[in-house]
């Protein structure tokens, strides 16, 4: 994304010499892509992350987990329209946009956003907002209220995922000023959603039973039809934030295919070690947390960086999934945090390396000094996404809870979601 308004900035004063016809015409190739990157995106979060944790519930939970990433993407959808937009990319404050957008009001075909149709590049931008408190949901997976669900993604949404979306990605947010490096949402997306799931798992407590009682996937071959979704989705989400059918596209979505393939196999080789058998969980987890890691990296790094930073998620990540929970006890049901927090904070502290020519970069931020002068960069961003995100998150959770009970009483989680908060199963039990 940065790349497109830097090469836009280059070329305005050219762009003034030509005909208005000519500044008025989108770019047919871009349009097109663009439009295919949105319906990617999108399949990210309907049906690949719903089948991706439906799979790993209980079967007396999988129609919970389907019915809350539906509910979200619409949900979701109509907030962006309303306000969410118009906050995040209107105007050029340092810390919101303007109100120039509120309920899409002056948009039409003619609109234009770069070379872009408005429309195409809100939409785009709109899949983004979807899947990331989409995310959040497996951290706190079969045990909260659908209500108090709805309640804490408006609060979340607005406040967080709208502010620090426009700091990073907005004309004028004052992360992306200091020079940070987010190519398609390893801040904005992962880490910011990563952390809201570790603050969810602690605020809402643990599953009954959890860790002396079993609680096996139901169905992984819907995880791994659910990863596969995912996977291919990010294409759209990684090759397709440059807003261009062009070689950055195309190096974007080289990386991603390299960083999520050497995780994947790293998870699993690392398992396959410790447990002596190879999981179909281990190697769709690990391929997950590969594409997370890549995904502030994608238009920045080179062949060089994509390998680190797979092997560096795959690692990193198993680590945290199995180990890091167990030592701190607290119950993210699917490893949100594991894999997106540990893997977007992976992601983007490797970028400011490997963004460097010296290392097959592509060049760091015109902002900052140097490799040092870029990790640093990339570090604090990572530190005000793990404070700003993880207290605003505690804070809502805290303040539905004493209007009303986050999650459902033991009975109602024994008996499971599907039947207690939507009076429908998903299997004959």
């Amino acid at each position: 994304m940065r790349f497109k308004l830097m090469r836009f900035k280059l070329l305005t004063p050219l762009l003034l010499l030509l005909p208005t016809s000519a500044l008025a015409a989108p770019d047919s190739g871009n349009v097109a892509w663009v439009l295919v990157a949105t319906c990617l995106v999108l399949l990210m979060t309907i049906p690949g992350l719903a089948l991706f944790y439906a799979g790993m519930v209980r079967s007396k939970n999988v129609l919970s987990v389907l019915m809350q990433c539906f509910a979200i993407c619409a949900l979701v959808t109509l907030l962006w329209v309303l306000y969410g937009y118009s906050l995040a990319f209107s105007g050029s404050g340092a810390l919101l946009g303007d109100g120039e957008r509120l309920l899409l009001r002056g948009l039409g075909p003619e609109s234009l956003s770069g070379d872009l149709p408005e429309s195409v590049f809100l939409s785009f931008q709109m899949t983004f907002a979807i899947i990331t408190p989409a995310l959040i949901t497996g951290a706190f997976a079969e045990r909260m209220r659908f209500s108090s669900l709805l309640c804490f993604i408006v609060l979340w949404f607005s406040f967080v995922y709208v502010p620090l979306c426009h700091w990073v990605w907005g004309a004028g947010g004052w992360l992306g000023n200091l020079g940070v490096l987010d190519y398609a949402g390893g801040t904005v997306v992962h880490i910011n959603a990563g952390i809201a799931g570790l603050a969810a798992a602690v605020m809402v407590g643990r599953r009954y039973g959890y860790p002396q009682t079993a609680m096996p996937p139901n169905n992984l071959a819907y995880t791994l039809v659910g990863a596969s979704l995912l996977w291919v989705g990010w294409f759209g989400f990684n090759a397709g934030s440059g807003l261009a059918a062009d070689g950055a596209a195309g190096m974007a979505l080289l990386v991603t295919q390299i960083a999520a393939s050497l995780a994947a196999l790293t998870w699993m080789a690392l398992e396959w070690f410790s447990n002596r058998k190879p999981t179909v969980l281990g190697i769709a987890s690990g391929a997950v947390a590969g594409l997370v890691a890549i995904t502030p990296a994608a238009g920045f790094v080179g062949v060089p960086g994509a390998l680190v930073i797979g092997l560096a998620a795959g690692a990193g990540c198993y680590y945290a999934a199995v180990h890091l929970k167990q030592i701190f006890g607290f119950d993210d049901s699917l490893d949100v945090f594991a894999v997106h927090g540990v893997g977007g904070i992976i992601g983007a502290l490797l970028t400011g390396l490997f963004a460097a020519p010296l290392l097959g970069g592509f060049g760091l931020s015109e902002n900052v000094s140097g490799m040092g002068g870029q990790f640093l960069v990339q570090a604090g961003s990572v530190l005000v996404t793990v404070v700003y995100s993880g207290l605003l998150s505690v804070a809502f959770l805290w303040a539905i809870d004493r209007f009303s009970s986050l999650r459902v009483t033991r009975e109602e989680e024994i008996e499971g979601l599907d039947i207690v908060l939507h009076d429908e199963r998903g299997y004959n039990l």
